[in-house]
This record gives structure tokens, sequence and C-alpha cells, in this order.
């Protein structure tokens, strides 16, 4: 016989003699335990009497009792058992098909070892009833006894694969009339859980380890981590995780896997992610435009508004002029530290319009950090742009149209001596 199933019948008589072995019993009580369990778990009887329980069964890749756990049943009859044999398909998507997990069933639970037998892995990788179905020479010498006819044996143990030609399903089950050509078509929605319980399996491994040495060293770790000391080596952990339940005090009632699995599995944290609000932006086409208003400066335009119209001309009146420019310099100067501070978190190459000589002067890369400080071709356009978006843009917005005043080149060119004095403070 083949060493998996061996391996099964053992661990069966095993499990049965435990449970019914007891301290008073004489040593030919024990004997005569030893012999019935080898015949209650020899093939010409567990197999005709697994048989009859596998009806009681259904595999399904999608139980309807994780809908519901009182789906299974209703005046129709059986829920139909969804068995989804879906391609693999390299789409990225995380659908059926695409991850390779368990089969699950629902029924009695008095029949689950029937179940894990059918279920066994057998040397070529192909689950026991995979080669019933296929009729191998392995399948066929398992169930060749003398207790009960081959054929008959066969179709009884299908009985857990085969569903009915009937579809039937549950008021209990979700729903949704989803949108067909000028018609509608009712769908069932239902829980893969073979996908449901692979997630807490790569859980564990990831919190728990594989096996006893790494189980150990991530519980060293962690303890390292508690106590703030250091460690070359380092782990995984996953927050925000919620448990939910399956079943209540009777797992088994769902599925299978969920009875494995205690009825518990773990949902990773679906919430909406928490935008940070920014303040500053790093501009996608200009600084003047993106990253600064020119209704910050209000005040200071309307300012200098009254300073221009002004009838008369003396020191003080251009002294007040050049603080009003300076109030605007330094608050460019101001934002251009703060976008620099951003430039490495919302700079991206790909999205960007922005000129050159302000990626030079924003960025901070260390290629760019090097031409501002080499370089002053860049910052000679910078000090142009500064002194056209102070007079033609922010000015002439502000005031409006047909009250602002409009200069000539002499304005320009003494906002530009003045912005001479700020060239260090603008690299």
């Amino acid at each position: 016989m083949n060493e998996t199933i061996s391996k099964f019948f053992d661990e069966r008589k095993e499990a049965w003699i435990k449970k019914n072995l007891k301290s008073s019993m004489e040593e030919s009580e024990v004997l005569e335990l030893h012999e019935k369990s080898a015949i209650e778990f020899s093939r010409e009887v567990w197999l005709p009497n697994a048989s009859k329980r596998a009806k009681q069964i259904s595999i399904s890749t999608h139980p309807c009792t994780f809908s519901h756990p009182s789906s299974r049943k209703n005046k129709n009859g059986d829920v139909t058992s969804i068995i989804a044999n879906v391609e693999h398909r390299r789409d990225g998507f995380l659908r059926t098909g695409n991850v390779e997990v368990q089969s699950d069933a629902l029924g009695n639970a008095a029949a689950l070892d029937v179940h894990k037998f059918l279920t066994l892995i057998m040397p070529d990788g192909k689950q026991l009833i995979e080669h019933i179905e296929k009729e191998t020479s392995l399948a066929t010498s398992l169930l060749t006894i003398k207790t009960k006819d081959y054929n008959e044996l066969r179709d009884e143990f299908l009985a857990m694969v085969t569903s009915s030609t009937e579809l039937v399903t549950s008021s209990k089950i979700k729903q949704v009339y989803f949108p067909v050509d000028d018609n509608y078509h009712q769908l069932s929605i239902l829980t893969n859980s073979g996908m449901v319980f692979e997630l807490r399996k790569r859980f564990n491994k990831i919190r728990f380890g594989e096996d006893e040495e790494e189980k150990e060293l991530l519980k060293t770790l962690r303890n390292k981590k508690r106590n703030d000391e250091y460690s070359e080596d380092n782990y995984r952990e996953i927050f925000g995780l919620t448990t939910i339940g399956y079943g209540g005090t009777k797992p088994q009632n769902i599925s299978v896997l969920n009875n494995r699995n205690g009825g518990k599995a773990q949902l990773l944290n679906s919430m909406p992610p928490i935008l940070e609000s920014r303040d500053i932006r790093f501009p996608k086409e200009d600084f003047f435009k993106n990253s600064i208003t020119i209704w910050e400066f209000k005040n200071t335009f309307f300012a200098l508004d009254n300073i221009y119209k002004t009838d008369y001309n003396n020191i003080n009146i251009r002294e007040g002029r050049d603080y009003r420019y300076g109030e605007i310099i330094d608050r460019i100067i101001e934002r251009m530290y703060a976008v620099r501070e951003v430039s490495t978190s919302q700079y991206y190459e790909k999205n960007s319009k922005l000129k050159s000589n302000q990626k030079v002067w924003l960025i901070e890369s260390e290629a760019y950090q090097k031409e501002r400080k080499e370089s002053d071709e860049w910052l000679e356009k910078l000090l142009k742009e500064i002194a056209r978006w102070v007079i033609d843009v922010g000015y002439k917005k502000v005031v409006g149209k047909k009250e602002y005043i409009k200069f000539g080149k002499g304005e320009y060119l003494h906002l530009l001596t003045l912005l001479e004095k700020y060239k260090e403070a603008l690299r």
C-alpha cells in the first residue's frame, strides 16, 4: 500500500486506541483492543464504511456556509457545492486560480475523516480523489477489496465531488443582480475559503516561522525589540490585523478548513489611507504657479500701489518701495526652503514639466546642489523670473487691470538690481 495511505491508517488506529485505552485494562484486554483496531482500520472494513459516509460531505472551493451557517439546506434541498476549476494566468489579479490553495468541504462533521483520506497528497502531487476519478493503478489497487464491489465503492467516494445537475442556492446568501445586455443575471456571492486560510497560513509563517529554530529566533528578536536591545538580525511584522470568527463554538459546522483553523481567520486592514495634508507642494510646472500664490502678498502689493501713486519722490518713498520688495523676496526665499524640504518625497521626474533652472534651484539632490553652487546661469534666469512675476503678474492681478500702473523698463531693472543682493540667499 502507498506509504501516505498506510500512515493515514496507522494514525487513525493509534488515535482510536488512545481514546479507548484505560489504565484499568488487563494485558489481554489491551491485546484485544489492538486486534480490534487492526480490523476496524483495515481496508476491508474501513473503506466500505467510509464510502457510505462520503456523500455526507461535499468538496467545495467556495462553501456557502461562510456567508451564513444555516445556508447549507433549504426547502429545495442541499445548496449546490461549487468547485471552481479556474485557469492560472499571470494577469496580476488576486483571484481563484492564481493562488494555490487547499480545497475545502462542508457537510456532516462525522465524515471529516473521509475528506482527509480522499484529499491525501500522493507522490505525484495529486490528491487521492483525483486518482480515484481517473482510475489510476494506485486507485484500483486500493479499492479492490473482497468486502465490496470496486465500482460501487468508487461511485460512493466520488459522491463527495459530484454536484447535482440542478443548481440550488439559498436566500441566506447575498444575492446580486448583475446587468447582462438588456437583462440581469442573478449571482450568489461566495467566499473562497482556501484563500482565506492561505492568508492566515502566510501570516503565521511571517509571525511565528516555519520550524522550531526560526520560532526561537523570532521570539529572541521580539524580546530584544521589547527591551530596546540592538540586533543585527531583523524580522517582519504586520500591523492592523483583525481576527474574524466563523461558526462560533462549532467551527466544524462551517467547513473542514474552518475546523482545522479553529474557526479563526485574519483580515488585512482595508481602511482607506490617511492622506497627509500638504501645505507645501512641489511644483510640477512652475514655482510661481504651483507653490506660491499672489494673494499671500495682497497687503504688500496694495502698499506698493500706494507708494507708486504718490505724487512726490524722495529717499523715504524709495526706501519704502524697496522695503516692500524685500518683504516679497523674503517670503519667496522662505517658501523656497520649504519646497526644497519636500523635493525628495514629492518630485517625480516622469511627471515633471519644471523648467531646468527651477530644478537646479529647488531639488535637493547631490547633482543639483553641486550645479547650484558652481553655476550662475540658472540664477540669472531665476532673478528675471522673480522680477517679472512681481511686476507683471502679482502687482497687476492684485490691484486690477484698471488700477495698476504700467511700468517701463526702469522699474524692472531696479528690481533686478535689488535682487542681486539676494543671490546667496537664493542658492
